[in-house]
């Protein structure tokens, strides 16, 4: 299903502007990680699912980049700007070769498959 999505031409140039500064170091640091590294996991701390997302990957002995900010009570906006950037509601993010695949449940489903034997 296709994203709802208001107009770029519905949307001022100051928003924009300010859209593109929102947490860009954050936004810039996990773009060049997952550009430069094979499996990156973006989370937070005290996130069972992140948790979760991490351990199976150890489980499948799969080297991968793990960048955190905050947790349920700190870094609520740089997730917003990575939020807004990825189009991902949820954390944790997990990018396999540079595509953001999912979370958690999605990187069960492709281990379930079979899919994660060749990113060892």
């Amino acid at each position: 299903m296709t994203p709802l999505k208001l107009a770029p031409e519905k949307i001022a140039p100051a928003v924009h502007e300010m859209v593109g500064a929102f947490h860009r170091a954050t936004v810039e640091e996990v773009a060049t990680t997952v550009q430069r590294d094979r499996v990156v996991v973006v989370g937070m701390a005290q996130n069972p699912f992140v948790k979760k997302a991490r351990q199976l990957l150890d489980r499948e002995q799969i080297r991968f980049t793990y960048l955190e900010y905050g947790n349920y009570l700190s870094g609520w906006k740089q997730r917003l700007a990575l939020k807004m950037w990825a189009g991902f509601p949820t954390f944790p993010m997990v990018f396999l070769e540079g595509t953001l695949i999912g979370g958690q449940a999605e990187l069960e489903k492709l281990q379930q498959e079979g899919k994660l034997a060749s990113y060892k």
